[in-house]
C-alpha cells in the first residue's frame, strides 16, 4: 500500500510538472508567434479607436490541451482602457468553443474599439496574454503592438456660428403729411371755408413744428391738382391746369417768404383722376362696385369707360353723389426726414443714461463695436428695458456663444425659446449644444429648422466630422472654404483638395488654420510646409509645440533638428 501511495505521488508530480512545463514551453517561444495590427498607426475617428489583429502560430506551438486568452488594451499616462472584446483561442483538445489552433499551427483574428480620450494621443497598443491548461495559468510578458494615436479628426473647429437678429432702428425715417382742398364741380377757385379746414389748420400745425424741430428736415412741399373724371377730356385739362395755379399761388402767399421751404415747392396736376376715382369705389359700399370695378378693367379708354359707367344709372348717381366731389381737388403734400440719434450720441447716451434709448437703439448700438462683451452690455439694457424681446435675447445668446460659453448662452436662448421658437432660435441652440458636445442633441435642432442656412450646414458638417461621417461632412460643408471643409477632405483621403481648400482660409490667432496645413504638409512629404505651419501655428498660441512633439503625423520628423528647434 505504502508503494502504490509513493507511485500515485509520483505520478501526479510529473503530470503536474509536465502541465506546468507546456505553459512554460509557450511562454519561452512567444517571439515564435506572428502579430499583425490593422491600422499599424492607430486613428481615432468618430470618437473611436479600432484596431484588428491576426496572431499566426507556429506548427508545434500551441500545446492540444492549453487555452489562451488575449486582452487588448490602450496604455497611457494616467490609466488604461481595456477593449471589451476579448479573444481566445484554445488546442485541439479542448472542449470549449472558442477558436482552435491546430498543433500544425494556424492563425487567429480579433478587432475591437474603445471610445477615444486625449490621453491615448501618447499610449502603448499592448496584447495581455494568458495560457491555461487544467487549473494552471501563466502570464507572459506584455506584447507592444503600436505607439500611439493619430487624433486628426479631433482637430474639428466646434467654432458657432450663431444668428444675430437685426435691429430696426433708422436713423432717418421718411414721413409724410398731407391735406385736401375741394373745388365745386367745374371751378378752380379756393373757397375760404376749405382754408379754414381741420386738414389744412393741420397742416398748418405740421409745418410750423417741422420749422422749430432740428431732427425734421424738409424734402419737398408738393401740390398736386385733380380734375375728376366725369365731362369732356378738354375741360378737365383746363381745370386741372386752373387748380395747380390756384394751389401754387396758395403755396406762395402762405409759405413763399420761408426759404426753408419755398426751395422745396412743386406743382403736378392729373387732368382726370382714374386712379383715385379706383381707390375710392374700392372703399367704398357703392351696391355696383364689383360692376363700376369690372368696367376699369375692361377699358382703359377714358371715354369709354365714363359711358359705361354713366350707363348704369343707378351706380352713376351713387358716384355723382359720393366718389367724385372728392377727386375735384389739390393735395398738398410735405415730405419730412426725421432725424434720429448719430451713432455718437447713441454711444454717448448709453453710457450716460441709457433707459432714454429706445429699444431698437439699444439694439442698433451693438453693431457700433466690434468688442463681444460691449455688444452683450448693450443687449442685456435691450432686454431689461423690454423683457418680451425675442431679438434680445436671442443676441445676448448670440453674444455668449461667440465667447464660447454655452452654459450662458443656453440660458438666454431658453428665453428667446419660450417667446418664438423659429429657425434662428433653433441654429442657435444647435449650437449650444455643439459646443458642449453633444452632437446628437445639435444634429436635431439644426434638423428641426424648416430651411438650412450655411450656418446650420456648417453645424451639421462639424458634427458628421465628429462622427466619423467624412463624405456627409464633405457635402454640409462644401458652401465656403473652411478648415473643417478641408479636415472632412484629409479624412475621406483627398490630401489635395484638403491642401486647395486651405489655400483660401485665412490664418486664426488660434493657430489650429496654420497648424492644419502643416499637417496636411506632413501627409504631402514636405518638410518646408511642415515647418512653416508649426512655426506660424506656434507664433499665434504656443500650446501647439506640446501637441507637435506627440504628434503622430510628424512621427518621421521627431528627430529632425529643425523640428526640435521649432517645437522645443
Amino acid at each position: 500500500m505504502k508503494n502504490f501511495t509513493r507511485l500515485f505521488v509520483i505520478l501526479l508530480a510529473a503530470v503536474l510538472m509536465s502541465g506546468c512545463s507546456s505553459l512554460e514551453k509557450m511562454k519561452k517561444n512567444a517571439n515564435l508567434v506572428n502579430y499583425e495590427i490593422t491600422p499599424q498607426v492607430l486613428e481615432t475617428h468618430g470618437g473611436i479607436v479600432a484596431a484588428q489583429v491576426k496572431a499566426t502560430y507556429p506548427e508545434k506551438y500551441f500545446d492540444k490541451k492549453t487555452t489562451l486568452k488575449i486582452t487588448p488594451v490602450l496604455t497611457y499616462e494616467g490609466g488604461e482602457t481595456v477593449f471589451d472584446e476579448l479573444l481566445y483561442a484554445q488546442g485541439e483538445l479542448v472542449q470549449e468553443n472558442n477558436k482552435a489552433v491546430s498543433w500544425t499551427g494556424g492563425n487567429i483574428s480579433w478587432s475591437g474599439d474603445v471610445n477615444y480620450i486625449p490621453e491615448m494621443k501618447v499610449s502603448e497598443f499592448l496584447l495581455r496574454v494568458e495560457v491555461s491548461k487544467k487549473d494552471k495559468t501563466l502570464a507572459f510578458d506584455p506584447i507592444k503592438l503600436a505607439d500611439g494615436v493619430i487624433a486628426t479628426s479631433t482637430l474639428a473647429e466646434d467654432h458657432a456660428k450663431p444668428i444675430v437678429l437685426k435691429d430696426k432702428y433708422q436713423r432717418i425715417v421718411p414721413e409724410q403729411k398731407m391735406a385736401d382742398i375741394l373745388y365745386m364741380i367745374n371751378r378752380s377757385n379756393i373757397r375760404s371755408s376749405e382754408l379754414k379746414s381741420e386738414d389744412i389748420q393741420a397742416l398748418k400745425d405740421y409745418i410750423a413744428l417741422v420749422m422749430q424741430d432740428e431732427r425734421m428736415a424738409v424734402k419737398g412741399v408738393t401740390a398736386s391738382s385733380y380734375a375728376s373724371p366725369d365731362g369732356p377730356l378738354t375741360l378737365n385739362e383746363r381745370l386741372a391746369e386752373q387748380r395747380g395755379k390756384a394751389a401754387e399761388k396758395y403755396l406762395q402767399k402762405e409759405y413763399g417768404k420761408v426759404p426753408e421751404l419755398a426751395q422745396f415747392f412743386a406743382t403736378k396736376t392729373t387732368p382726370e383722376d382714374w386712379d383715385g376715382f379706383k381707390t375710392l369705389v374700392q372703399e367704398s359700399s357703392i351696391a355696383d362696385k364689383e360692376l363700376i370695378l369690372r368696367v376699369l378693367s375692361m377699358y382703359q379708354d377714358p371715354v369709354v369707360r365714363e359711358q359705361e359707367i354713366k350707363n348704369m344709372s343707378a351706380a352713376y348717381e351713387a358716384l355723382a353723389d359720393d366718389i367724385l366731389p372728392q377727386l375735384r381737388r389739390s393735395k398738398f403734400t410735405v415730405d419730412v426726414d426725421l432725424i434720429g440719434l448719430s451713432d455718437e450720441e447713441i454711444l454717448a447716451t448709453i453710457n450716460g443714461d441709457a433707459s432714454v434709448l429706445s429699444l431698437e437703439q439699444l439694439l442698433y448700438a451693438a453693431t457700433l463695436t466690434e468688442d463681444v462683451s460691449e455688444m452683450l452690455k448693450y443687449y442685456k439694457l435691450a432686454a431689461e428695458k423690454e423683457p418680451n424681446c425675442m431679438r434680445a435675447w436671442n443676441n445676448i445668446g448670440w453674444a455668449y456663444l461667440n465667447m464660447g460659453k454655452a452654459d450662458e448662452a443656453l440660458e438666454a436662448l431658453e428665453k428667446a425659446k419660450a417667446i418664438k421658437n423659429d429657425d434662428v432660435i433653433k441654429n442657435n441652440m444647435g449650437f449650444v449644444e455643439l459646443l458642449k458636445g453633444n452632437y446628437a442633441a445639435a444634429a436635431e435642432y439644426f434638423n428641426l429648422m424648416t430651411a438650412a442656412t450655411p450656418e446650420s450646414r456648417f453645424g451639421l458638417g462639424t458634427v458628421a466630422i465628429h462622427e466619423g461621417r467624412y463624405d456627409q461632412a464633405v457635402n454640409f460643408l462644401s458652401d465656403e472654404p473652411s478648415m473643417n471643409l478641408a479636415l472632412a477632405q484629409l479624412l475621406k483621403g483627398d490630401v489635395n483638395k484638403a491642401q486647395t481648400t486651405m489655400a483660401s482660409v485665412p490664418p486664426c490667432k488660434c493657430g489650429a488654420p496654420s497648424y492644419f496645413k502643416a499637417v496636411i504638409a506632413a501627409r504631402n512629404d514636405d518638410k518646408d510646409g511642415v515647418i512653416n505651419g508649426l512655426r506660424e501655428a506656434i507664433g499665434y498660441n504656443s500650446d501647439w509645440k506640446n501637441y507637435a512633439m506627440t504628434d503622430l503625423e510628424f512621427a518621421k520628423y521627431f528627430l529632425d533638428d529643425t523640428f526640435i528647434a521649432v517645437t522645443k
